[in-house]
């Protein structure tokens, strides 16, 4: 998925000329961006999230994962090095011009479009004691490499022993949402060497951590099932994911469209609405 919050995977293709940008950074806050929360309300309720909390959510998109936190007491930042448009929506969510009484109430949140170095913390401030990584892993080519260069350059923000959370695809036999992204990959131009599909491993989380100098320190499995009210629904989440940006510029909207109606085709159901579950796993591991 992906997904996006952008911060670890490797540049995306250019959209289709004519993409709106802004409609599909709204597609993703509103459709689907929610299929996630399963995922991060068990990781925070398992490290016990609150007021005490400092988070840094690297590739934090429109900002959900955060404002989950931030009402749960901690104080958070979002980095993002993506599209701008996905950071005005977690801005609007986290730092309202107005904000209502509830709202004044939150701890302190910032966002911070760029690298993670960028989101360093203030001479004098403390270091973070949690950083996540919620974009899932194990999907396309290359975004293993590009989670852990990300951590390369976030853990030393973390103070020493603090949890860092990594997510991934389960294997395709446990996520169905697996057998579109395969299909509609075949659509992207090889010779790239990026947005082709390729199967989760099981030991992806474990390797980008130690190869980073982490120490895993537990896991845990997430159903996470995407559901949508009908077709269209499906299809613009699924294409404000970014997944399929390669796959678009290799032909063209239209027929990246066509085919992803028909790959989410055999997920429909006799009422119209789509529906295809998904587990994802994530990884506790410890900074240095």
């Amino acid at each position: 998925m992906t997904p996006t919050l952008a911060g670890h995977r490797l540049p995306p293709a250019e959209p289709a000329p004519g993409a709106d940008r802004c409609a599909r950074a709204r597609d993703w806050a509103e459709i689907q961006e929610r299929m996630l929360v399963p995922l991060y309300e068990a990781v925070y309720e398992r490290l016990d999230v609150g007021s005490g909390t400092r988070l840094l959510g690297l590739g934090c998109g429109t900002g959900l994962a955060l404002l989950l936190a931030a009402l749960r007491g901690a104080a958070v930042t979002g980095v993002d090095g993506g599209a701008p448009e996905r950071l005005a929506l977690a801005h609007e969510r986290l730092l309202p011009a107005a904000p209502a009484p509830r709202a004044r109430a939150r701890a302190v949140a910032r966002i911070v479009h760029g690298a993670p170095r960028d989101a360093a913390p203030a001479a004098g401030e403390a270091a973070y004691t949690l950083l996540t990584s919620f974009e899932p892993i194990g999907c396309t080519v290359g975004d293993r490499e590009g989670l852990r260069a990300l951590l390369a350059e976030a853990t030393p923000l973390a103070e020493h022993g603090a949890p860092v959370v990594l997510a991934a695809w389960d294997p395709p036999e446990r996520c169905s949402t697996s057998s579109v992204l395969r299909a509609v990959s075949r659509l992207a131009d090889p010779e790239h060497g990026r947005g082709g599909w390729r199967p989760a491993r099981r030991d992806d989380l474990e390797e980008a951590a130690q190869r980073c100098g982490l120490s895993p320190d537990g896991s845990g499995r997430v159903a996470c099932p995407f559901g949508y009210a009908d077709m269209d629904s499906a299809v613009r989440g699924m294409l404000s994911t970014g997944l399929f940006d390669a796959a678009i510029a290799a032909t063209d909207r239209e027929q990246v469209g066509k085919e992803l109606t028909e790959s989410l085709h055999p997920h429909r159901r006799a009422d119209g609405t789509v529906w295809m579950p998904n587990v994802f796993r994530y990884l506790i591991a410890r900074a240095p």
